[in-house]
């Protein structure tokens, strides 16, 4: 089985499920350390006629230290979701696709809950599904597995009983790939050229939300994605 692995991140990057398509298993990584500064973890970047146009998950930091991403709770006090909401009906009301996805959007963000990842998951479960992706989604912290590093992953290769661990080339200097090799699991390196696509707002921007592609794109978001490199040898 091949496997791969991943915060979970708020309102992912084509690069992230690029990275799923290469997988039959990913591993959502909740019980590690979330960021103490600005981070992907509970914001991201759409597009306006002004540029990008960023949506930030208010969270409770005050007094709570460290806390794993699976501890992190969204500041209800805030009024958050009507905000992100009025901004994608504003600037996608042109865009090709938001009638149609609009509405499954919406209803996660009506959704009550309490914890940024249980937010992040059905965002997340929601383009693996319109995408057609077929990895098994999986968190971590319901394996049991625990630690950090190359030992935490290659723990949850074991667990998951995964032969083969797929990652971009730029994580290769933050893992010690001898642990893989002795644990008899098979590394292979992804090389990701984000993808160019229609855009609404003038000049194209790179890297942006994965939702500004899909209400833009379709169904060929799929493609986009799926042709936007490849594996390369070591």
């Amino acid at each position: 089985m091949i496997l791969t692995t991943h915060q979970p991140l708020f309102l992912p990057w084509p690069g992230f499920f690029f990275k799923a398509a290469y997988a039959d298993c990913m591993v959502m990584l909740d019980n590690v350390q979330f960021p103490l500064g600005r981070g992907w973890m509970n914001r991201n970047r759409l597009k306006c006629d002004k540029g990008e146009l960023w949506l930030t998950v208010p969270v409770s930091r005050k007094g709570r230290g460290l806390q794993m991403i699976r501890e992190v709770e969204i500041d209800s006090g805030a009024r958050w979701r009507e905000k992100h909401l009025r901004a994608v009906r504003q600037n996608y009301v042109n865009a090709p696709f938001m009638k149609q996805h609009y509405p499954v959007i919406e209803a996660i963000y009506r959704k009550q809950r309490h914890t940024l990842v249980s937010l992040n998951l059905d965002l997340i479960r929601f383009f693996m599904n319109t995408l057609s992706l077929k990895a098994d989604l999986v968190v971590q912290s319901e394996l049991g597995v625990t630690g950090a590093g190359t030992d935490l992953i290659v723990d949850v290769c074991k667990e998951c009983r995964a032969s083969k661990y797929v990652i971009f080339t730029a994580a290769e200097s933050h893992l010690d790939i001898k642990k893989f090799e002795q644990a008899g699991i098979q590394v292979t390196f992804l090389r990701f050229v984000p993808p160019v696509y229609p855009q609404l707002w003038g000049n194209f921007i790179y890297n942006l939300s994965t939702l500004d592609m899909l209400l833009n794109c379709g169904p060929v978001s799929e493609s986009f994605i799926l042709n936007a490199g490849g594996r390369i040898s070591r």
